[in-house]
Protein backbone atom coordinates (compact mmCIF):
# COMPACT_ATOMS: atom_id res chain seq x y z
CA UNK A 1 0.00 0.00 0.00
CA UNK A 2 1.31 3.87 -0.98
CA UNK A 3 0.10 6.38 0.40
CA UNK A 4 0.88 10.22 -0.04
CA UNK A 5 2.27 12.30 3.67
CA UNK A 6 -1.24 13.86 4.45
CA UNK A 7 -2.77 10.05 3.81
CA UNK A 8 0.13 8.36 5.62
CA UNK A 9 -0.06 11.00 8.54
CA UNK A 10 -4.34 9.80 9.47
CA UNK A 11 -3.44 6.30 9.50
CA UNK A 12 -4.08 4.50 12.90
CA UNK A 13 -2.26 2.97 15.22
CA UNK A 14 -0.54 -0.26 13.70
CA UNK A 15 -0.99 -3.80 16.33
CA UNK A 16 1.84 -4.16 18.87
CA UNK A 17 2.95 -0.25 18.67
CA UNK A 18 5.52 0.56 21.57
CA UNK A 19 4.23 2.66 23.90
CA UNK A 20 5.69 5.22 25.45
CA UNK A 21 8.46 4.38 27.63
CA UNK A 22 9.96 1.33 25.61
CA UNK A 23 13.24 0.72 24.49
CA UNK A 24 14.44 1.36 21.20
CA UNK A 25 18.21 -0.33 20.52
CA UNK A 26 20.28 1.81 18.17
CA UNK A 27 23.13 0.20 16.66
CA UNK A 28 25.82 2.68 15.89
CA UNK A 29 26.68 5.60 18.01
CA UNK A 30 27.07 8.82 15.52
CA UNK A 31 25.35 12.14 15.05
CA UNK A 32 22.43 10.49 13.41
CA UNK A 33 22.11 8.32 16.31
CA UNK A 34 21.84 10.95 18.69
CA UNK A 35 19.46 12.81 16.45
CA UNK A 36 17.28 9.59 16.63
CA UNK A 37 17.53 9.48 20.47
CA UNK A 38 16.42 12.92 20.96
CA UNK A 39 13.67 12.39 18.58
CA UNK A 40 12.63 9.29 20.10
CA UNK A 41 12.76 11.09 24.23
CA UNK A 42 10.25 13.69 22.43
CA UNK A 43 7.83 10.91 21.63
CA UNK A 44 8.56 9.52 25.34
CA UNK A 45 10.52 6.65 23.91
CA UNK A 46 13.94 5.96 25.93
CA UNK A 47 16.98 4.96 23.58
CA UNK A 48 19.96 1.99 24.02
CA UNK A 49 23.14 3.06 21.77
CA UNK A 50 25.07 0.34 21.04
CA UNK A 51 28.87 1.23 19.86
CA UNK A 52 32.52 0.23 20.34
CA UNK A 53 33.82 3.73 20.11
CA UNK A 54 33.46 4.85 23.80
CA UNK A 55 33.17 8.75 22.98
CA UNK A 56 30.45 8.00 20.79
CA UNK A 57 27.95 11.83 20.46
CA UNK A 58 24.74 9.39 20.98
CA UNK A 59 25.81 8.32 24.08
CA UNK A 60 25.15 12.11 25.57
CA UNK A 61 21.30 11.63 25.24
CA UNK A 62 20.65 8.33 25.55
CA UNK A 63 19.02 6.68 28.66
CA UNK A 64 21.37 3.15 28.30
CA UNK A 65 24.94 2.02 26.08
CA UNK A 66 26.25 -0.21 25.66
CA UNK A 67 30.37 0.02 24.42
CA UNK A 68 30.92 -3.52 22.55
CA UNK A 69 32.09 -5.00 19.02
CA UNK A 70 29.59 -5.47 16.61
CA UNK A 71 30.76 -8.95 16.79
CA UNK A 72 30.35 -9.58 19.88
CA UNK A 73 27.29 -11.81 20.11
CA UNK A 74 26.91 -12.45 23.62
CA UNK A 75 27.10 -8.59 24.32
CA UNK A 76 24.38 -8.48 21.45
CA UNK A 77 22.61 -11.13 22.87
CA UNK A 78 22.30 -9.21 26.14
CA UNK A 79 21.33 -5.92 24.28
CA UNK A 80 18.76 -7.49 22.36
CA UNK A 81 17.10 -8.86 25.69
CA UNK A 82 16.92 -5.13 26.89
CA UNK A 83 15.01 -3.45 23.92
CA UNK A 84 12.02 -3.82 22.16
CA UNK A 85 13.31 -2.97 18.54
CA UNK A 86 16.36 -2.57 17.48
CA UNK A 87 17.10 -0.17 14.28
CA UNK A 88 20.41 1.09 13.16
CA UNK A 89 22.14 4.76 12.45
CA UNK A 90 24.37 3.23 9.79
CA UNK A 91 24.72 0.65 6.36
CA UNK A 92 27.87 -0.98 7.70
CA UNK A 93 26.32 -2.84 10.62
CA UNK A 94 27.15 -6.71 9.74
CA UNK A 95 24.28 -8.23 8.66
CA UNK A 96 25.50 -11.54 11.53
CA UNK A 97 25.11 -9.32 13.86
CA UNK A 98 21.42 -8.34 12.71
CA UNK A 99 19.84 -11.86 12.01
CA UNK A 100 21.29 -12.78 15.28
CA UNK A 101 19.71 -9.76 17.21
CA UNK A 102 16.55 -11.00 14.50
CA UNK A 103 16.44 -14.03 17.11
CA UNK A 104 15.18 -11.75 20.05
CA UNK A 105 13.71 -8.57 18.94
CA UNK A 106 12.31 -7.08 15.99
CA UNK A 107 15.29 -5.42 13.71
CA UNK A 108 14.10 -2.46 11.72
CA UNK A 109 14.95 -2.56 8.56
CA UNK A 110 15.89 -5.58 8.37
CA UNK A 111 18.63 -7.51 7.23
CA UNK A 112 17.67 -7.86 4.00
CA UNK A 113 18.52 -4.04 3.32
CA UNK A 114 21.58 -3.96 4.98
CA UNK A 115 22.85 -7.31 2.61
CA UNK A 116 21.34 -5.02 -0.35
CA UNK A 117 23.14 -2.06 0.78
CA UNK A 118 26.37 -3.18 1.64
CA UNK A 119 27.49 -4.19 -1.71
CA UNK A 120 27.54 -2.01 -4.78
CA UNK A 121 27.36 -4.71 -7.20
CA UNK A 122 23.76 -6.33 -4.98
CA UNK A 123 22.56 -3.10 -5.14
CA UNK A 124 22.66 -1.81 -8.46
CA UNK A 125 21.99 -5.41 -9.53
CA UNK A 126 18.80 -4.71 -7.75
CA UNK A 127 17.64 -1.70 -8.98
CA UNK A 128 18.16 -3.68 -12.48
CA UNK A 129 15.67 -6.68 -11.27
CA UNK A 130 13.30 -3.78 -10.56
CA UNK A 131 13.96 -2.11 -13.81
CA UNK A 132 15.31 0.88 -12.00
CA UNK A 133 18.35 2.83 -14.20
CA UNK A 134 21.61 3.44 -12.60
CA UNK A 135 24.64 3.99 -14.07
CA UNK A 136 26.11 1.16 -16.35
CA UNK A 137 28.47 -1.28 -14.16
CA UNK A 138 30.82 -4.21 -14.21
CA UNK A 139 32.14 -6.48 -11.75
CA UNK A 140 36.12 -6.04 -11.16
CA UNK A 141 38.32 -8.64 -9.56
CA UNK A 142 41.82 -7.99 -11.26
CA UNK A 143 43.25 -6.41 -14.07
CA UNK A 144 41.11 -8.83 -16.57
CA UNK A 145 37.95 -8.50 -15.83
CA UNK A 146 38.78 -4.22 -15.00
CA UNK A 147 39.61 -4.74 -18.98
CA UNK A 148 36.12 -6.31 -19.48
CA UNK A 149 34.65 -3.86 -17.46
CA UNK A 150 36.04 -0.76 -19.71
CA UNK A 151 34.66 -2.22 -22.54
CA UNK A 152 31.71 -2.50 -21.69
CA UNK A 153 30.89 0.78 -19.38
CA UNK A 154 32.96 3.06 -21.48
CA UNK A 155 35.93 5.16 -20.22
CA UNK A 156 35.45 7.73 -18.36
CA UNK A 157 34.42 5.63 -15.13
CA UNK A 158 34.52 5.44 -11.63
CA UNK A 159 36.08 2.29 -9.93
CA UNK A 160 34.84 1.61 -6.58
CA UNK A 161 35.37 -0.75 -3.94
CA UNK A 162 31.97 -3.05 -3.78
CA UNK A 163 31.95 -3.13 -0.34
CA UNK A 164 32.73 -0.05 2.18
CA UNK A 165 33.63 3.85 1.38
CA UNK A 166 31.76 6.76 1.94
CA UNK A 167 32.12 10.33 1.12
CA UNK A 168 34.30 9.81 -1.42
CA UNK A 169 36.90 7.04 0.07
CA UNK A 170 37.04 3.66 -1.61
CA UNK A 171 37.41 5.22 -5.32
CA UNK A 172 39.52 5.98 -8.03
CA UNK A 173 38.48 7.63 -11.19
CA UNK A 174 39.25 6.39 -14.65
CA UNK A 175 39.88 8.54 -17.51
CA UNK A 176 42.14 7.15 -19.85
CA UNK A 177 43.22 3.57 -20.09
CA UNK A 178 46.32 4.27 -18.62
CA UNK A 179 44.55 5.25 -15.50
CA UNK A 180 43.17 1.75 -15.03
CA UNK A 181 46.05 -0.13 -13.26
CA UNK A 182 46.97 2.91 -10.50
CA UNK A 183 43.04 2.80 -9.76
CA UNK A 184 42.89 -0.80 -9.64
CA UNK A 185 45.92 -0.70 -7.03
CA UNK A 186 44.13 1.59 -5.24
CA UNK A 187 41.61 -0.96 -4.34
CA UNK A 188 44.35 -3.20 -2.29
CA UNK A 189 42.93 -6.38 -3.76
CA UNK A 190 39.30 -5.58 -3.11
CA UNK A 191 36.27 -6.42 -5.06
CA UNK A 192 35.21 -3.60 -6.81
CA UNK A 193 32.78 -2.91 -9.57
CA UNK A 194 33.22 0.11 -11.87
CA UNK A 195 30.45 2.25 -13.24
CA UNK A 196 30.21 4.68 -15.90
CA UNK A 197 30.60 8.39 -14.89
CA UNK A 198 27.04 9.98 -15.57
CA UNK A 199 26.97 13.39 -17.52
CA UNK A 200 24.10 14.41 -14.96
CA UNK A 201 22.79 17.53 -14.72
CA UNK A 202 22.07 18.01 -10.94
CA UNK A 203 22.19 15.40 -7.71
CA UNK A 204 18.82 14.87 -6.00
CA UNK A 205 17.66 12.67 -3.13
CA UNK A 206 14.68 11.80 -1.38
CA UNK A 207 13.94 10.33 1.90
CA UNK A 208 10.60 8.38 2.11
CA UNK A 209 9.22 6.36 5.75
CA UNK A 210 7.25 2.98 5.46
CA UNK A 211 5.50 1.19 8.20
CA UNK A 212 5.24 -1.68 9.53
CA UNK A 213 1.73 -2.06 8.10
CA UNK A 214 3.09 -0.65 4.50
CA UNK A 215 2.17 2.69 4.64
CA UNK A 216 4.66 4.99 2.89
CA UNK A 217 4.98 8.91 3.34
CA UNK A 218 7.91 10.73 1.16
CA UNK A 219 9.40 14.36 1.25
CA UNK A 220 9.91 16.61 -0.95
CA UNK A 221 13.16 15.68 -2.94
CA UNK A 222 16.60 18.38 -2.12
CA UNK A 223 18.90 19.34 -4.40
CA UNK A 224 22.80 18.39 -3.42
CA UNK A 225 26.04 19.71 -3.86
CA UNK A 226 28.93 17.57 -2.81
CA UNK A 227 32.39 19.24 -2.08
CA UNK A 228 35.53 16.89 -1.85
CA UNK A 229 33.23 13.65 -2.03
CA UNK A 230 31.44 14.80 0.83
CA UNK A 231 27.38 16.45 0.86
CA UNK A 232 28.07 20.09 1.23
CA UNK A 233 24.47 21.38 0.92
CA UNK A 234 21.48 19.85 0.81
CA UNK A 235 18.57 22.69 -0.71
CA UNK A 236 14.54 22.30 -0.90
CA UNK A 237 13.15 22.70 -3.28
CA UNK A 238 14.99 20.71 -5.81
CA UNK A 239 15.53 22.75 -9.14
CA UNK A 240 13.23 19.76 -10.76
CA UNK A 241 9.89 20.09 -12.28
CA UNK A 242 7.16 18.71 -11.01
CA UNK A 243 7.34 15.31 -12.90
CA UNK A 244 10.98 14.71 -11.78
CA UNK A 245 9.69 15.39 -8.40
CA UNK A 246 7.31 12.57 -8.77
CA UNK A 247 9.05 10.03 -10.55
CA UNK A 248 11.45 10.40 -7.87
CA UNK A 249 8.86 9.76 -5.08
CA UNK A 250 7.73 6.62 -7.15
CA UNK A 251 11.46 5.11 -7.32
CA UNK A 252 12.10 5.53 -3.17
CA UNK A 253 8.32 3.68 -2.77
CA UNK A 254 8.97 1.62 -5.51
CA UNK A 255 12.25 0.24 -3.74
CA UNK A 256 11.02 0.28 -0.02
CA UNK A 257 8.02 -2.08 -1.09
CA UNK A 258 10.38 -4.19 -3.05
CA UNK A 259 12.79 -4.51 0.42
CA UNK A 260 9.22 -5.01 2.36
CA UNK A 261 11.33 -2.49 4.37
CA UNK A 262 10.47 -0.16 7.96
CA UNK A 263 12.07 3.09 8.70
CA UNK A 264 13.36 6.00 6.75
CA UNK A 265 15.77 5.29 3.60
CA UNK A 266 17.75 7.56 1.96
CA UNK A 267 17.66 7.16 -2.24
CA UNK A 268 20.54 9.44 -3.85
CA UNK A 269 19.84 9.92 -7.91
CA UNK A 270 21.39 11.78 -10.79
CA UNK A 271 18.75 13.76 -12.66
CA UNK A 272 20.09 13.19 -16.25
CA UNK A 273 19.69 16.14 -18.71
CA UNK A 274 16.70 15.20 -20.35
CA UNK A 275 15.04 14.60 -17.20
CA UNK A 276 15.07 10.84 -16.59
CA UNK A 277 16.54 9.37 -13.42
CA UNK A 278 19.14 7.05 -12.30
CA UNK A 279 19.93 5.97 -8.87
CA UNK A 280 23.32 6.86 -7.67
CA UNK A 281 22.97 4.68 -4.09
CA UNK A 282 20.34 3.94 -1.40
CA UNK A 283 20.99 4.08 2.34
CA UNK A 284 18.98 1.60 4.82
CA UNK A 285 18.83 4.71 7.28
CA UNK A 286 18.01 8.24 7.99
CA UNK A 287 20.43 10.18 5.59
CA UNK A 288 22.48 13.65 5.96
CA UNK A 289 20.34 15.05 2.96
CA UNK A 290 17.41 14.60 5.18
CA UNK A 291 18.86 17.06 8.21
CA UNK A 292 17.05 20.10 6.49
CA UNK A 293 13.57 18.16 7.60
CA UNK A 294 14.33 19.05 11.31
CA UNK A 295 13.40 22.67 10.76
CA UNK A 296 11.01 22.87 7.92
CA UNK A 297 8.96 20.09 8.42
CA UNK A 298 6.78 19.95 11.11
CA UNK A 299 8.24 15.68 11.61
CA UNK A 300 11.77 15.09 10.60
CA UNK A 301 12.89 12.54 9.10
CA UNK A 302 14.13 10.79 12.65
CA UNK A 303 10.81 11.41 14.31
CA UNK A 304 9.35 9.50 11.47
CA UNK A 305 12.25 6.51 11.46
CA UNK A 306 11.45 6.40 14.98
CA UNK A 307 7.18 6.01 14.43
CA UNK A 308 7.73 3.65 12.00
CA UNK A 309 10.24 1.45 13.81
CA UNK A 310 8.06 2.11 16.61
CA UNK A 311 5.02 0.75 14.65
CA UNK A 312 3.22 4.24 15.69
CA UNK A 313 1.39 6.29 12.84
CA UNK A 314 3.90 8.90 10.52
CA UNK A 315 3.83 12.14 11.13
CA UNK A 316 3.23 14.67 8.12
CA UNK A 317 6.70 14.95 5.74
CA UNK A 318 5.24 18.57 4.10
CA UNK A 319 7.27 20.99 4.27
CA UNK A 320 5.99 24.44 5.89
CA UNK A 321 9.38 26.54 4.86
CA UNK A 322 12.15 26.53 2.25
CA UNK A 323 15.41 25.82 3.39
CA UNK A 324 19.38 25.09 3.00
CA UNK A 325 21.12 22.86 4.56
CA UNK A 326 24.86 23.31 4.94
CA UNK A 327 27.48 20.74 6.82
CA UNK A 328 29.84 21.72 9.25
CA UNK A 329 32.96 19.96 8.31
CA UNK A 330 35.97 20.35 10.68
CA UNK A 331 36.74 23.72 11.64
CA UNK A 332 33.47 25.02 10.24
CA UNK A 333 31.86 24.26 13.17
CA UNK A 334 34.43 26.59 15.48
CA UNK A 335 32.27 29.76 13.52
CA UNK A 336 28.63 28.79 15.83
CA UNK A 337 28.39 31.93 17.39
CA UNK A 338 28.64 34.06 14.23
CA UNK A 339 26.20 30.81 13.01
CA UNK A 340 23.76 31.34 16.06
CA UNK A 341 23.66 35.36 15.39
CA UNK A 342 21.78 34.27 11.98
CA UNK A 343 18.45 35.23 11.19
CA UNK A 344 16.47 31.83 10.28
CA UNK A 345 19.49 29.91 10.59
CA UNK A 346 19.40 27.01 13.13
CA UNK A 347 22.69 25.03 13.84
CA UNK A 348 23.03 21.46 14.84
CA UNK A 349 26.17 20.71 16.66
CA UNK A 350 27.03 16.95 17.08
CA UNK A 351 28.98 16.97 20.82
CA UNK A 352 32.43 15.38 18.80
CA UNK A 353 35.05 15.92 21.11
CA UNK A 354 37.73 16.54 18.20
CA UNK A 355 37.28 18.56 14.55
CA UNK A 356 39.31 16.99 11.94
CA UNK A 357 39.27 17.46 7.83
CA UNK A 358 36.30 15.85 6.48
CA UNK A 359 35.09 14.92 9.52
CA UNK A 360 31.23 16.49 10.00
CA UNK A 361 30.68 18.08 12.89
CA UNK A 362 27.23 19.69 12.48
CA UNK A 363 25.30 21.23 10.20
CA UNK A 364 23.08 24.40 9.71
CA UNK A 365 19.39 24.43 8.44
CA UNK A 366 18.72 28.44 7.07
CA UNK A 367 15.06 29.21 6.50
CA UNK A 368 13.57 30.94 4.19
CA UNK A 369 9.63 31.57 3.27
CA UNK A 370 8.18 29.18 0.42
CA UNK A 371 8.29 31.05 -2.76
Amino acid sequence: MTMTAEEGAGEGEAPGALPPGSVIGILGGGQLGRMLALAAARLGLRCHIYCPDPESPAFDVAAAQTIAAYDDMAALEEFARSVDVVTYEFENVPVAAAKQLAESAPVRPGPRALAVSQDRLVEKSFMAELGIGTAAFAPVDDRASLDQAIAKTGIPGILKTRRLGYDGKGQAPIRSPDQAGDALESMLGAPAILEALVDFEREISVIGVRTVRGAIAVYDPAENVHRDGILATSAVPASIDAAVAAEARRIATEITNALDYVGAIGVELFVERDGSLLVNEIAPRVHNSGHWTEDACAVSQFENHIRAVAGWPLGPTTRHTDVVMTNLIGLDAEAWRDLAAEPDALVHLYGKREARAGRKMGHVNRLRARA
